[in-house]
């Protein structure tokens, strides 16, 4: 009779994880880039009660276990916000890397929310996004909109010399490359954002702001490549991928877990009854 008490508290603990994992998806069916998670459960340790000959082994379940939590890399809608610093990948293959500038820590992202900051390109929260940090696009770094590199003809001399004119306007193309036109009207090739894949990217784990940490676990490329090559999707301007949260199914899962909550309860509430009524048959 405990075995059913067991079962049944150990299941509505199971349930509340997979109702706080619903929750979770639901608040976040606004957020940039979010992907969803699922809770799937494994029945535990089955208790042998009889070697039941032909039929074999006669056994009782003794309950319930979370499996795992998944996420879902399926690719959110694309919705056009206009901010040209605002960027989306147009494939589920490839995350944008960004580097936390006081740690010097590299996450993942597919938030594209970005922000020129100080002549760097960053998320909301100050991670740099890394890149070809150069104008020929060799060296790895922080993404910078400014007047490195970019050369002029000296007027008196004619020979060639940095251009310090100030920064007029910048864009980003389809394969991430950054091109800066300064006051001047000298335009050059600033720098190229490089995106990176995952062949595990269930072993990616969030860390808030729209981050996932554990790079190396999750089987990185060797080294970041640009959008739009090594099967990489390509950046979209002016535009934010948003949340893959399906309302319908969370709304539907949420109705069957509270079912499947009670039911469990009822279970437990049943093993008590029948507890009860032994405990009284001697008066």
């Amino acid at each position: 009779m405990l075995l059913s008490l067991d079962s049944g508290i150990g299941a509505l603990s199971q349930l509340q994880d997979s109702l706080n994992n619903t929750a979770n998806n639901i608040a976040n069916v606004q957020t940039t880039g979010y992907k969803s998670s699922s809770v799937t459960f494994a029945d535990t340790f089955s208790q042998t009660i009889g070697l039941g000959g032909a039929a074999g082994p006669m056994q009782i379940g003794t309950g319930v276990g979370t499996a795992s939590i998944r996420n879902d890399w399926r690719m959110g809608a694309v919705s056009s916000t206009g901010n040209s610093n605002d960027m989306a990948i147009n494939s589920p293959n490839g995350f944008f890397l960004v580097k936390d500038p006081t740690t010097g820590n590299t996450f993942a992202t597919r938030d594209g929310s970005f922000l020129n900051v100080g002549g760097f390109l960053t998320t909301s929260s100050g991670m740099r996004v890394q890149g070809y940090s150069d104008t020929a696009l060799a060296t790895m770094g922080d993404i910078k909109i400014d007047n490195t590199g970019a050369t002029m003809k000296d007027p008196t001399t004619g020979a060639t010399v940095p251009d310090t004119a100030a920064v007029k306007s910048y864009s980003f193309s389809d394969d991430g490359t950054l091109k800066v036109t300064l006051a001047d009207d000298v335009s050059f090739t600033r720098g190229q954002i490089l995106l990176q894949n995952f062949t595990s990217p269930q072993q990616l784990q969030k860390v808030g702001s729209n981050l996932y940490s554990g790079l190396s676990n999750a089987g990185p490329l060797t080294v970041p490549v640009p959008p739009g090559t090594n099967g990489m999707g390509k950046i979209v301007t002016g535009a934010l991928e948003m949340s893959n949260v399906d309302l319908a199914k969370e709304l539907t899962t949420l109705i069957t877990t509270q079912r499947a909550y009670e039911a469990n309860s009822k279970a437990i509430t049943t093993s008590d009854e029948i507890l009860n009524t032994l405990v009284n048959l001697k008066r």
